[in-house]
């Protein structure tokens, strides 16, 4: 998945027209920040869809004359932890499905950087601490309120950073309310080295699903 951010955007159907005419699938975000801010998010399963078809197309107009925001640019990978019983579902099928749900009208997208600390510690001791920040993401993923995509992005960020998160849900306040249960979580406290910028948007095409 790639995430890319354009200020000035004038004419929001033009850039929603240009998305379907070249058969992007993914999702095009009104920027809650930039009255003229737009985000998509772009999905494929070959990474030279990024740098051949998806460059083509934010080359040419209308994404041609907006800004690009560089400082928001994400790519990023989805990944196993290897207890899943469904790898296809996991690593193609549930990340796929939600970027492209209906019921999924506002997101929050950001990068984060673990602390390297945190991969010395016992294997153990690291369960416990992601057991501990990924209830929190159940109990409102249950409730209907917010859904997760994790992607992997190292050696893939500018930055170093190691994830990039997605919240998606119906509702703005639930996914804000996420990331403040998540800062008192021991992952966030103490084995974090930074988180974002965030990017907060809502939802203004999605495309069908290719497969």
């Amino acid at each position: 998945m790639k995430f890319t951010v354009f200020s000035q955007c004038l004419n929001i159907e033009e850039a929603i027209q240009a998305l379907s005419d070249a058969g992007v699938e993914g999702a095009l975000y009104l920027d809650a920040n930039d009255p003229k801010g737009i985000g998509i998010i772009a999905l494929s399963e070959d990474p030279e869809y990024f740098v051949q078809e998806l460059r083509q197309v934010f080359s040419q107009q209308p994404f041609g004359s907006m800004v690009h925001r560089n400082e928001f640019d994400m790519l990023g990978r989805t990944y196993s932890i290897g207890y899943e019983p469904n790898l296809m579902d996991t690593l193609f099928e549930k990340p796929r499905s939600k970027v492209l749900d209906p019921d999924f009208s506002w997101a929050v997208w950001y990068p984060l950087q673990r602390s390297k600390a945190f991969y010395v510690l016992p294997d153990a001791k690291q369960r416990q601490i992601l057991a501990e920040h990924g209830s929190i993401g159940k109990r409102y993923g249950f409730a209907g309120l917010a859904a997760d995509i994790r992607l992997a992005c190292h050696g893939l960020d500018k930055n170093d950073n190691d994830f990039i998160i997605g919240l998606l849900g119906p509702n703005l306040f639930p996914l804000s309310a996420v990331v403040q249960e998540m800062r008192k979580t021991e992952q966030t406290s103490q084995f974090l080295e930074s988180l974002g910028p965030f990017f907060v948007g809502k939802v203004s095409w999605q495309s069908p699903a290719l497969r």
